[in-house]
C-alpha cells in the first residue's frame, strides 16, 4: 500500500487551492500511490473568516475533489470547511475515490496557545475509519493527536494506520511537540502515524494555524520512518500490515489495557 502525503501551503483561493491538489494528487499518481492526502485546511488557510468559504459535502468544491479521485484512480484524503447548523462551520476531512465517500469532523478543537476555534468551529463526535486494499486507516485532525484516546478508540475498529492532517500552530516549541506527538501516539495505539502538515507559509496570518511542515510518518513502534522539511514537498511510504502484527505481538499495549 503506497501513501502520498501532499505537504501543501493553502492560500485563502479555494478555486486556487484545488488547482495545487490536482497538480500534486497527478504527481502522487506518478509516483504510484493508491492513497493520496492532503493537510487540513486545503480548501482555505486558517486566518480568513470560514463561514463565507463552507460548502456541504454535495457542494462544488467537494464535488471537485471527487473527480480529481476518480480520474486519477485514487482514494484522496483533504481537508475543507463545511456549514454547521449553528452558525459556525466544521472542520471536516474528505475521504473520496475508490468506491468511499465519508466525511470526518475534527472532534478536538484548539482552544489552547491563545487561539480559539471553537468559537467559529463546531466540533465533531465520531471516530472515522475507511479500508483500503486491505489496510484500515483512521483519521485525526491536528490538535486529535494530542489525545491519546481517539487513537486507541480508531485502532479498536480495526485502524492500523491513522492519518493525521494538520495546519500546526508555529512558536516555541511547536516543531517538538509535533514530533513528539505524533510518535507518541504511533506507541499508544501500535499502528502507523501517516502527519501530513501544512507547509511553513513564511508569513504570519494574524497568529492563526498556517502550518510548520515536518510532515512525519512514524511506525507502529514510534520510529521516524520518513520526513519532510518546513517548505511544500511531498512524502512517500510503503505500509505493511505485517509490521503492525509484529509490533503488538510484541508491544501488546491495547491488548494489556486495565482502563
Amino acid at each position: 500500500m503506497r501513501v502520498a502525503l501532499c505537504q501543501i501551503s493553502s492560500s485563502a483561493d479555494p478555486a486556487a487551492n484545488l488547482d495545487l491538489v490536482r497538480a500534486e494528487t497527478a504527481r502522487a499518481v506518478g509516483r504510484g500511490a493508491r492513497v493520496v492526502v492532503f493537510p487540513e485546511a486545503t480548501m482555505c488557510r486558517f486566518g480568513v473568516p470560514l463561514g463565507p468559504v463552507a460548502e456541504p459535502l454535495d457542494g462544488p468544491w467537494a464535488g471537485a475533489l471527487r473527480g480529481i479521485a476518480d480520474e486519477h484512480g485514487v482514494v484522496l484524503v483533504a481537508g475543507l470547511f463545511t456549514p454547521a447548523p449553528d452558525g459556525r462551520v466544521t472542520n471536516t476531512l474528505l475521504v473520496t475515490g475508490g468506491g468511499h465517500d465519508v466525511g470526518y469532523d475534527k472532534i478536538h478543537l484548539f482552544d489552547a496557545f491563545g487561539f480559539t476555534e471553537s468559537r467559529t468551529v463546531a466540533p465533531g463526535a465520531q471516530p472515522v475509519v475507511f479500508a483500503v486494499d486491505g489496510i484500515v486507516f483512521g483519521l485525526a485532525t491536528c490538535y486529535d493527536v494530542r489525545f491519546p484516546e481517539l487513537f486507541r478508540a480508531l485502532a479498536d475498529r480495526g485502524a492500523t494506520a491513522v492519518l493525521v492532517c494538520a495546519s500546526w500552530g508555529s512558536g516555541p516549541g511547536k516543531r517538538e511537540q509535533w514530533e513528539l506527538l505524533v510518535r507518541a501516539r504511533a506507541l499508544d495505539c501500535t499502528s502507523w502515524v501517516l502527519a501530513c502538515g501544512q507547509a511553513d507559509p513564511r508569513a504570519d496570518h494574524g497568529g492563526a494555524p498556517t502550518g510548520i511542515g515536518f510532515s512525519t510518518v512514524a511506525s507502529p513502534l514510534g520510529a521516524v520512518v520518513e520526513q519532510l522539511a518546513d517548505e511544500p514537498g511531498m512524502l512517500v511510504v510503503d505500509l505493511d500490515a505485517e509490521s503492525v502484527e509484529q509490533a503488538r505481538r510484541a508491544l501488546p499495549v491495547l491488548a494489556n489495557r486495565r482502563l
